[in-house]
């Protein structure tokens, strides 16, 4: 008989495990763990808080040190792997590995996307590092869009986020940083806080609903009829999404995207440190309208200034509230463009990665926790009080040729006066920068624009007679998003503009499909060439537009096929 025929006995102690004592893993070390026991203190130790968590040890100590990781994933009782994974995706985590040093106490983010770095962002990165070189306590590092394109160049010293910024402003940030003074430059402007908004005549509204004043139908056609769609970019009608979530089984969640990474965006910001309690009545209506209780609000971490502020007018209003208000949670974002796409923004507050998930099932059916769920951007929520004020025809009553309505344009570039301007639905650039923005800077000539952020392309001077709203733009391989509307004047070139956003893109690609992993790294490195290889590049867009799971690798291509197309003179 052959050896390998035979039967062997096996002891039966090798075939049946005893099951462990602890999660396979580094061993916990008791110091760790009573360090991360009095950061979390009686937080209930659920895996969706496993951001929050993180947060919280990286503020206490500055980092994410792998003896706390694992104390960390203990008390949660989850994988290491998990609980590292997690950690590794978000840019705003600095994981230090067994045997490596510890970062710099204090980091100076400089921003350097598109308009930052046409405001000499790159001059004033070497500048700071040439300084503050020196200073083993301090770091100096290039970071993606912080939403103060209005005022750029823009930083963040540690939380304090400011534009304007030179090595003097930013040196006197670092002093107010390391002797823990309360910062001057990020403040948020004088806003509405919740007991001036409820002597004006705030939350009335929301109480005319729940008191049957204002019934659910009749509000739902409002909000159709006055031709609002969703601002955070893609467009969809809002009356008619609170219609399909509405109808799903029950229980349902809402989740509020304040992400706002698009570069060149800083609408929500705006409103948001303005008037709060507006755009949280207008969330509490949507939660009326569909049948909701919990709510999440994602707001990015490089908004610092506005969640302190938002913190403080959600604790105004559960101590008083004008009515049995829904469950509210507030999340903290951590450094993640991709996770303004809504199903990667419901993987973040589920405490994971911010990775897109493949469609079907959509998340007004299948979101947040596996329950139906009503995504909406800020600003969108914003302006539901002041339609069902004032009616659907106010509003809808707004725009030119031929468009709906209002639109708030974050504009930045080369332009006397930058910032957000309210204005009509479908009026052209050549419009927008006469009328609202003053006109282009002197001495520069207006030579290109972005109608819509990143990744809404870039169109000629030439073109600049579009009107500026959805479905506008397609056709010439462009779209509005989010109304971020960047100026390059006769100074600039789109070609170096292309591969800023390209970068952007390499560095924000969430990794989890190749064409978009794999397609913007290797979209860089061809525009980096003096000549363009035009027939891989048109290769590489088509498979990038083709195969990505989500927005940012199919419209990453838009700013190559853009310049194909309107730029071929710059083109070598």
């Amino acid at each position: 008989m052959n050896d390998r025929a035979q039967s062997v006995a096996i002891p039966v102690d090798k075939i049946l495990r005893k099951p462990r004592a602890q999660l396979k893993g580094r061993t916990v070390e008791p110091a760790a763990r009573e360090a991360v026991l009095a950061v979390l203190g009686e937080a209930p130790r659920r895996a969706d808080l496993l951001i929050e968590f993180l947060h919280k040890i990286q503020d206490a100590y500055g980092h994410l040190s792998a003896a706390h990781l694992a104390a960390l994933a203990a008390e949660m009782n989850m994988a290491q792997t998990e609980v590292y994974e997690v950690a590794t995706f978000y840019h705003h985590f600095d994981v230090v590995k067994e045997g490596e040093t510890v970062p710099a106490a204090l980091t100076v983010r400089v921003c350097d996307t598109l308009s930052c770095q046409m405001a000499g962002a790159d001059k004033l990165l070497s500048r700071l590092r040439e300084v503050l070189g020196g200073n083993a306590n301090i770091r100096v590092i290039a970071a993606p869009c912080i939403g103060r394109c209005a005022e750029a160049p823009a930083v963040c010293v540690g939380h304090n986020a400011f534009g304007h910024a030179t090595v003097e402003n930013v040196s006197v940030a670092i002093q107010q940083e390391q002797v823990k003074a309360p910062p001057i430059t990020n403040a948020v402007p004088q806003h509405i806080n919740f007991a001036s908004y409820r002597q004006s005549g705030g939350y009335q509204t929301w109480l005319d609903c729940l008191k049957g004043t204002r019934k659910v139908d009749d509000v739902i056609a409002t909000m159709e009829n006055s031709a609002l769609r969703g601002l955070g970019g893609a467009g969809f009608p809002v009356g008619r999404k609170w219609k399909i979530v509405r109808a799903e089984a029950g229980p349902r969640l809402m989740a509020v995207n304040i992400d706002e990474g698009e570069p060149g965006t800083f609408k929500d910001r705006h409103y948001l440190e303005r008037d709060p309690h507006r755009f949280l009545e207008g969330m509490l209506i949507a939660a009326w309208a569909v049948g909701i209780e919990d709510i999440y609000v994602y707001l990015r971490d490089e908004y610092h200034a506005c969640r302190v502020m938002l913190e403080k007018e959600l604790a105004a209003l559960k101590a008083n509230p004008p009515a049995k208000l829904p469950n509210i949670h507030l999340r903290r974002g951590a450094g993640a463009y991709i996770c303004g796409e809504e199903s990667a923004m419901i993987e973040s507050i589920e405490g994971k990665r911010g990775m897109p998930r493949l469609r079907p099932p959509y998340v007004a059916q299948v979101g947040l926790f596996g329950r139906p769920t009503l995504e909406h951007n800020m600003e969108t929520l914003f302006w539901v009080r002041e339609i069902l004020e004032k009616g659907a025809d106010w509003f809808a009553g707004h725009g030119r040729h031929g468009r709906k309505g209002l639109r708030s344009f974050s504009v930045s570039g080369r332009v006397k006066k930058p910032g957000v301007h309210l204005a009509p639905a479908g009026i052209t650039v050549k419009e927008l920068i006469a009328e609202y923005c003053g006109g282009m800077v002197d001495g520069h000539e207006f030579y290109a624009y972005l109608p819509g952020g990143a990744s809404g392309g870039i169109l000629p001077a030439s073109m600049g007679d579009i009107p500026l709203d959805f479905d506008t733009l397609q056709p010439h391989g462009c779209f509005i998003g989010s109304a971020a509307v960047v100026i390059l004047s006769n100074k600039d070139k789109a070609r170096d503009a292309a591969l800023n956003l390209m970068k952007f893109f390499e560095d924000e690609s969430c990794g989890q499909c190749t064409p978009c992993r794999v397609g913007t790294e290797k979209a860089v490195k061809l525009l980096e060439q003096s000549k363009w290889n035009m027939g891989l590049l048109e290769e590489l867009s088509q498979a990038m537009v083709d195969a990505s799971i989500c927005g940012l690798g199919q419209a990453a291509p838009n700013p190559i096929r853009c310049m194909v197309k309107h730029f071929p003179h710059e083109i070598g």
